[in-house]
């Protein structure tokens, strides 16, 4: 018989005749039948509906979360209790058994030769946690423009629980993203973040920040604070977020006066500045990924150098500007030519060549980045750490140690609250964990790349998030978080601390010592002893080893033996640990160099070096030897023009040696016994940033013939020993 649509299908007994059924055996079959599918990258739930049409029986499959058709169900019988289904499209088949109260169906289903146990049942199998069909079951959607005090109105979406027996504290998301790309549906890339506190109960509020998606107004990339108004309507992020606070609290149902501020990375940036000058009403802001200074560590440069490949990546889609306030989402990225990042950013040559191949002027950030390439005004305005006074609400900062994009935000944030809020009232506390950007909130963060963590961190987090709101939102729970939650690499524990970094710890030095060794003992030969070797900045020390489109945020724990075979990338590595070392804090490059060019980079690599002999550690998808693996544990760059001052460059003297001093973001991580410590320099790492033509040029503006090789001595004798300074955990 034919179907009657490609979803249904005439329900045959095995002589393939239609099914004629007595009345309690129509009962037994017809109706709805639930289940999740069985295979490992699909658990999405389906619905076997079975209908009696006049003795006559259809049945139809379904997708309910994929709302697409699961499979075609070609033939159907029924024999002794029994049901099987056979789809000759997907190549499957399925036998089951009904239990005598027709409430369950339980049985194999057969799917290229593999069998998957697979039970439907009569009752509504739940929409997964972080399914829109989820929040819709608890939450009802409210959608408002809020007034500013100077007239200029933001849109903002709330949800509310569907309990109104209870009243509920807030937590409100600020973003430059999107609040809300559909009427009708809920934001749920936003929501699914925050399950755990939906379920324990709390209304959210999201909101597009000024001159963003729907809200009216100007928007300005890390919007400057303003510690001095010029009158009653001067505005700001910081009184954006206290008057939407303000509307909030007045107007929303069934709110009980408390809110709380959170977000992650851009809105990890306005949940900082939701701290300064804080409403009464909001008493717990958790920054995360915070960006925090676009100069010296977060995003787009490190200690002044341009990471042209993440800016060209963010601001080719981000930085386009929209005229009017719209819903609807734009075409976000850019075409790529091709799938080699590496070819492409260095066919592209030099960075002024961006301009005129793509952007023209049409991103209004990238032209003030090139026009701004010192540490000046424009930079330092929109650092928001200097304002960081007098903070009323608690406040959770959370980072990750291998955020390729802002770890050193949530680090400095902390620092900056910590030391300008001397008064012990002030609730401020640190979690960092072993992620990358964000994942904490993504998924179980028991792994990134080809590191293991042993333990869903992320879950564990999570219990500190709830802990953290519920205590300073509704009185809930005791608040016994430690000063420092800190998650070690390398022995994969949290750990928990009195201060950031550690009282308890001895300041150490790794002396870089001839053929290639490193020690804590300096060295004593007072000859002069150095490394040589050239750099060329057509041909860069790549960042990664294999080849790719988009940045990789596992290059943060990627195997760095593919740099270290190179004769660009000079190696230093101590001998076999005899013990086990835990460094907590920041590092601190000290080198003693000299070139012949007149500027350069210096990336210095903390490497952690895994025993040639281990055979335990669990597979990676790429199946990367894990013996002798270099695990990146820290890098971090510098300009070398601003060795003495971000704020004034100065060249190299060719020739004449020189010390370069810069910080290493914080690490919290314990080198085990039988592994090696390892230091790896190079002047280049490509594209992630841009090439340091090695000659003393406004970078952003000069052309190909400015680029040039440079001899690069890297010194290790007595009286120039080339270190980097540690923090070893007593």
């Amino acid at each position: 018989m034919k179907t009657c649509t490609p979803l249904t299908t005439r329900l045959i007994a095995a002589s393939f005749c239609f099914l004629w059924l007595n009345p309690l055996s129509a009962q037994l079959l017809t109706g709805n039948w639930y289940a999740k599918l069985p295979f490992p990258d699909d658990s999405s739930r389906v619905v076997l509906q079975i209908v009696d049409q006049g003795g006559a029986f259809e049945a139809s499959i379904s997708n309910i979360d994929k709302k697409e058709a699961a499979w075609a169900v070609d033939e159907l019988g029924l024999s002794n209790g029994q049901l099987s289904l056979r789809m000759v499209a997907g190549g499957m088949t399925y036998l089951g058994t009904i239990d005598e109260s027709s409430s369950y169906l339980s049985g194999n289903l057969t799917k290229n030769g593999q069998n998957y146990p697979l039970r439907f049942q009569r009752k509504k199998i739940d929409a997964p946690i972080g399914s829109e069909e989820w929040f819709k079951e608890r939450l009802i959607k409210r959608e408002t423009l809020i007034t500013m005090r100077d007239g200029v109105r933001l849109f903002t979406s709330y949800y509310i629980p569907k309990d109104a027996s209870k009243k509920y504290p807030i937590l409100l998301h600020r973003t430059p993203y999107n609040a809300e790309p559909s009427l009708e549906g809920y934001n749920v890339g936003i929501l699914d973040n925050l399950t755990h506190l939906i379920e324990a109960g709390y209304i959210v509020a999201i909101q597009d920040v000024r001159g963003r998606q729907q809200s009216e107004g100007f928007f300005e990339d890390v919007r400057p604070h303003k510690p001095i108004k010029k009158g009653p309507k001067d505005a700001d992020e910081s009184t954006d977020t206290y008057d939407a606070i303000e509307w909030l609290v007045k107007n929303v149902p069934n709110n009980n006066g408390r809110v709380g501020v959170l977000g992650v990375s851009y809105p990890g940036f306005y949940s900082t500045m939701a701290l300064i000058d804080a409403h009464p009403a909001l008493k717990a802001v958790s920054p995360q990924a915070p960006v925090t200074d676009w100069f010296i560590g977060d995003d787009f440069h490190h200690n002044g150098a341009f990471f042209m490949m993440d800016a060209f990546s963010f601001f080719s889609g981000f930085g386009v500007p929209r005229p009017v306030p719209t819903r609807a989402e734009k075409e976000w990225g850019f075409k790529w030519p091709n799938e080699d990042n590496y070819q492409f950013f260095l066919d592209l040559g030099p960075v002024r060549n961006v301009k005129t191949k793509y952007f023209a002027d049409s991103i209004r950030f990238w032209n003030e980045v090139v026009m701004h390439p010192n540490y000046d005004d424009y930079w330092k305005a929109r650092n928001p750490r200097p304002h960081l006074k007098n903070i009323k609400p608690a406040v959770l900062t959370v980072g990750g140690w291998f955020d390729a994009e802002d770890c050193f935000g949530p680090l400095r944030v902390y620092e900056a609250i910590e030391k300008q809020n001397p008064d012990s009232t002030t609730s401020n506390r640190l979690v960092m964990g072993p992620w990358s950007h964000g994942q904490w909130a993504k998924n179980d963060g028991a792994s990134l790349g080809n590191i293991h963590f042993g333990a869903k961190t992320s879950e564990y987090y999570r219990k500190i998030e709830l802990e953290f709101f519920e205590y300073h939102l509704k009185n809930k729970g005791e608040f016994k978080l430690a000063e420092a939650t800190i998650f070690l690499t390398g022995s994969n524990e949290w750990r928990n601390f009195e201060a950031w970094p550690p009282k308890n710890t001895e300041k150490k030095s790794l002396y870089f010592q001839p053929a290639g060794g490193l020690s804590f003992e300096a060295p004593s030969d007072t000859m002069p002893n150095y490394e040589e070797y050239m750099s060329d900045p057509n041909k860069p020390v790549p960042y990664a080893e294999d080849v790719h489109q988009k940045r990789t945020i596992e290059y943060m724990t990627d195997d760095q033996r593919f740099a270290a075979r190179r004769p660009d990338v000079m190696v230093y590595q101590t001998t076999v640990l005899e013990e086990d070392i835990t460094l907590t804090g920041p590092l601190t490059a000290d080198l003693w160099v000299s070139t012949t060019g007149t500027d350069a980079d210096y990336v210095v690599k903390l490497i952690d070096v895994f025993p040639d002999t281990l055979k335990s550690y669990p597979k990676n998808e790429k199946e990367v030897p894990m013996a002798g693996y270099q695990m990146l544990v820290r890098g971090e760059v510098l300009r070398g023009r601003f060795r003495n001052s971000f704020e004034t460059p100065e060249p190299f003297v060719p020739g004449e040696v020189t010390e370069v001093k810069f910080e290493l973001p914080d690490v919290a991580h314990t080198f085990k016994k039988g592994h090696r410590i390892m230091i790896q320099v190079q002047n280049s790492w490509f594209p992630l940033v841009d090439r340091n033509p090695q000659k003393f040029v406004d970078i952003y503006h000069c052309g190909p013939e400015d680029f040039q090789k440079a001899i690069h001595r890297i010194y290790q004798d007595k009286g120039r020993a080339s270190k980097v300074e540690v923090m070893v955990l007593k």
